[in-house]
């Protein structure tokens, strides 16, 4: 892999990763359109924590506040940290049960984009839902979140997409909604990264890992702000019409193989 293949990978990844258009189904649909190599699981592995990276720059100030919550003996600390934790727990256990099922559809152009079609009906389906005047994320509503968030494993389905619409159909707040999705992303991402770590073989050179690592991280956190704007304005409908496109384009160059 290249150091301009690398950037133009980590671009799609931090853009993709926020924005709910799915970074996995870019990701394959950009491997197999433009015929840039992916880089292997370790390339992989290191874009992922440069998204991680951002959200932990962009929500930094939320995360100090739990962490000091739970030693003070918030209450209110304590049970966001339970959940975020129960939350994440469906997504892990489909990943260990159908992980390398899963793994396979990412070469499939035309799983990919009907995916992505399924993530766009989503959107608009929940792209003007009324916000709400909530405060705080019950657990009963973290655990229908994170259900949601396991959907995300399949190339093509967006992690930020089903977990915001989600929350707002539940009726938290928009805010609060884009808040808990990216919390959420964390031991997410974390977690897949461990996971994958022992079968990386890392013999792609230091230079363009780092390359994708912070431009990844740099792209991200812009992506990041951009949608938080968004689902407070209540505009996830455009995200929607932007998914079709690309699942319509998936769908000719799948046909025209």
């Amino acid at each position: 892999m290249t150091w301009l293949e690398a950037v133009i990978m980590a671009v799609i990844q931090g853009l993709t990763e926020f924005l709910p258009v799915s970074s996995s189904g870019h990701l394959a649909l950009a491997s197999a359109v433009l015929d840039v190599p992916q880089g292997g699981l370790a390339f992989d592995i290191v874009l992922h924590l440069g998204t991680l990276l951002a959200v932990l720059v962009f929500y930094l100030k939320d995360i100090l506040g739990i962490i000091t919550g739970i030693f003070r003996g918030e209450r209110k600390s304590m049970i966001m940290a339970a959940t975020l934790v129960a939350a994440t727990v469906p997504i892990a256990i489909l990943g260990l049960l159908a992980g390398d099922f899963i793994e396979g559809l990412f070469d499939n152009v035309l799983f990919v984009t009907c995916a992505l079609a399924f993530t766009g009906a989503v959107l608009f389906a929940t792209g003007r839902s009324r916000s709400e005047n909530s405060s705080g994320v019950p657990f009963r509503k973290g655990m229908l979140i994170g259900t949601a968030q396991a959907l995300a494993i399949f190339p093509g389905v967006s992690r930020s997409g089903m977990t915001i619409c989600t929350g707002l159909k539940a009726g938290l707040s928009r805010e609060e909604a884009a808040r808990f999705s990216f919390l959420l992303s964390i031991p997410a991402i974390a977690g897949a990264a461990v996971k994958e770590l022992p079968s990386a073989q890392w013999d792609i050179s230091t230079g363009v890992l780092l390359t994708g690592f912070f431009t990844a991280a740099l792209v991200g956190l812009g992506a990041l702000s951009l949608l938080v704007r968004f689902v407070k304005a209540g505009k996830l409908r455009g995200f929607a019409w932007y998914c079709w496109t690309v699942a319509l384009a998936g769908l000719v160059f799948s046909f025209a193989g």
